[in-house]
């Protein structure tokens, strides 16, 4: 197969992050020629080292990346398939070339646990010109089409985390201080952040800060500007700032932590293949939809009320409860069990076809009806 994948930066990260990943199961996984268009390079670049900012089209890891600009290069014509990611909708002049190849058009959507994502996953959508778009939804059923996820990547993660000494070593590569790494060595508990600007991250440090069991905080730079402030008072956790980290290595740093605070859709997923007590913060929406969302993803995930409290306090800056809310979620059974709840959620899971596996059949499947 031969797949453009269409990717407009809304989140910063998220968006690049996941159409990143899916371009290179594709490729490197069922050998798809991929190009993938992305209109911030800047914003690639600071997750994927070796992206060259000002170059219009450039190679790697097996994937031909081009800069979707307001002109496109009108040789650059479609081919079996096309993927825009969450409705970016593909540029006039290659929507042209579309009418003519009639490729599988594929409307990658944002992840929802909502149940009425079962019944729209693979729905075509006829339009005028002749062309069908289909929608394919992430999800965490069977009924949907699944999350990304590599092959091998379980027993990675379980190597390391068996052994401090390889987390403390890859630690020491993104420049962690050696006196967060000793607090580890005695038993500290690891928590990093990775969240919006209304994250109510005060609170946070003071119930780390009250725990009777030490802590350390792992933050990229850029993320949470006054956490070295909060961070002075005695008792809080030690602060280590990190850099902006490819994804393999963003993937190592949440399975060396034992609690991920994580935003967005990408983030959110590599924090449950942790297999540790994660904290999401949603993209924000108008009127609150994202809320409604979160309920569904909580509805399905096997925590204990204490941690459901915590997510929803962490999202719900203005209630004023996440301090007391996380000091209920760390206290020792709440957090047994909220720990125990990460590893069969991750198994559960794990067990599905991954989304890549299953976008490629599909779109076999709509080959062969052509």
């Amino acid at each position: 197969m031969q797949a453009d994948i269409f990717c407009r930066v809304v989140d910063n990260y998220g968006d690049i992050g996941v159409c990143w990943r899916l371009a290179r199961r594709l490729a490197q996984g069922r050998g798809w020629d991929i190009r993938l268009w992305v209109d911030d390079l800047a914003s690639f670049a600071r997750i994927q080292p070796g992206i060259t900012v000002s170059a219009p089209r450039q190679q790697l890891g097996g994937v031909d990346i081009v800069h979707w600009s307001d002109t496109p290069d009108p040789a650059l014509t479609a081919r079996d398939v096309v993927i825009e990611a969450f409705a970016c909708d593909p540029p006039p002049a290659f929507l042209d070339s579309m009418r003519q190849t009639h490729p599988a058009w594929i409307n990658l959507e944002y992840l929802s646990a909502e149940a009425w994502v079962e019944s729209c996953h693979g729905l075509p959508s006829q339009r005028p010109d002749g062309l069908v778009k289909h929608f394919f939804f992430p999800g965490f059923t069977a009924a949907t089409g699944g999350l990304l996820r590599e092959p091998g990547l379980t027993a990675e993660r379980d190597a390391l985390q068996a052994s401090i000494d390889q987390q403390n070593a890859f630690l020491r590569t993104l420049g962690v201080d050696e006196a967060v790494l000793l607090r580890r060595q005695d038993g500290a508990r690891t928590v990093s952040l990775f969240c919006y600007p209304s994250a109510p991250v005060d609170a946070l440090v003071q119930a780390l800060a009250a725990d009777p069991r030490a802590s350390v905080l792992l933050v990229p730079e850029g993320i949470a500007p006054g956490l070295e402030a909060a961070c002075s008072a005695p008792g809080a956790p030690l602060l280590a700032r990190l850099p902006f980290v490819a994804q393999p290595d963003f993937d190592r740093l949440l399975w060396s932590s034992d609690l991920n605070f994580v935003r967005g859709e990408d983030s959110f997923i590599r924090a449950a293949w942790a297999a540790r007590p994660l904290v999401w913060q949603i993209y924000p929406q108008d009127e609150n939809i994202h809320l409604e969302k979160l309920d569904a993803w909580l509805a399905r995930y096997p925590a204990p009320d204490s941690a459901h409290a915590l997510i929803r306090a962490w999202n719900q800056p203005e209630t004023g409860q996440t301090q007391a809310t996380a000091a209920a979620a760390l206290a020792p059974a709440a957090w047994k069990a909220w720990a125990n709840a990460a590893r069969d959620w991750d198994a559960s899971q794990a067990a599905r076809p991954d989304l890549a596996e299953n976008l490629a059949d599909f779109c076999a499947d709509l080959a062969k009806k052509r």
